[in-house]
């Protein structure tokens, strides 16, 4: 057997497992994100279930600009019924306080109104994108997924990021490479409050930053005391140098309300919020 020959065998070794889990659930609604892994369990629940299947995409103040028409555009080439819900999750004084478990009271919030909206009559099984490896993280939204009986096929089928991206490419999915495109919320630091009008300032940043620089994998950190924290590939810093450009990138914070810029000289990393977490911790039981 050759070396594509034994790529594709895998890829369908891997894809009738996703199958064969997906069968089980019965007609399913997908908490669809329109990221990768979303994307990947809603062509498969498709695949499957057909008009029996849905993809459900939360809009709240925390939804970056242009992930929900992305998300729609997905869902339409998938060819899977889609709907747009809106959650109340900046109400819960639990997300509001950010203290670690944030994404718990958010994932409990959709999965209550994907279960209020889309009833277990009509499709007995909802289900998340999260793979083998979101297991190894600090996840408090899949504590949350457990408590409403929330399915993770692509756990379930044993897979994990890099076998998630291999099916999307096989279906041609365009977002098959995407980054990864956490909520807003996951860029304000734990222990500050969680409001939609810090997600938003975060939300105009990004979007100024991408443009300037022309990448897409960055992120602006919300730390307390309204400071941002910029964090690029380590390639993109030498762009910071120019003197030019960082007047205007700091004037342009200021306009949309950061006190304070700087520039995180270890780079892009995902989940750097998480290192604050015993900080908090330690904090809450001062007080």
């Amino acid at each position: 057997m050759s070396g594509s020959q034994e790529v594709q065998a895998s890829i369908d070794h891997k894809k009738q497992a996703l199958f064969e889990h997906v069968q089980q659930y019965g007609p399913t609604v997908v908490a669809f994100s329109g990221g990768v892994d979303s994307a990947v369990v809603a062509r498969a629940v498709h695949e499957v279930w057909g008009d029996q299947s849905l993809a459900a995409t939360a809009s709240s103040a925390s939804l970056a600009s242009g992930e929900l028409e992305e998300a729609q555009q997905i869902a339409e080439l998938i060819g899977i019924r889609h709907e747009v819900v809106r959650t109340e999750e900046f109400l819960v004084e639990g997300y509001q306080q950010n203290l670690g478990d944030r994404c718990f009271y958010c994932k409990s919030e959709l999965y209550t109104v994907l279960r209020s909206k889309f009833p277990e009559s009509e499709f007995p099984t909802i289900c998340n994108g999260a793979n083998l490896d979101d297991l190894g993280d600090h996840r408090p939204g899949m504590r949350a997924a457990s408590d409403h009986q929330v399915r993770s096929p692509l756990i379930d089928a044993g897979l994990n990021k890099t076998d998630v991206r291999s099916l999307a490419q096989h279906w041609n999915l365009p977002i098959w490479d995407k980054p990864a495109m956490p909520c807003l919320s996951s860029r304000i630091a734990h222990g500050v409050e969680v409001t939609p009008e810090r997600v938003q300032r975060v939300d105009r940043a990004e979007a100024y930053l991408k443009s300037a620089l022309n990448v897409k994998n960055l992120r602006v950190r919300h730390e307390a005391n309204d400071l941002a924290r910029i964090e690029v590939s380590i390639d993109v810093l030498p762009r910071f140098l120019d003197e030019t450009f960082r007047n205007r990138l700091t004037e342009e914070f200021r306009r949309i309300g950061f006190l304070f810029v700087t520039l995180d000289l270890e780079g892009f990393r995902s989940g750097s919020m998480n290192q604050t977490l015993d900080l908090v911790e330690i904090q809450l039981e001062k007080d």
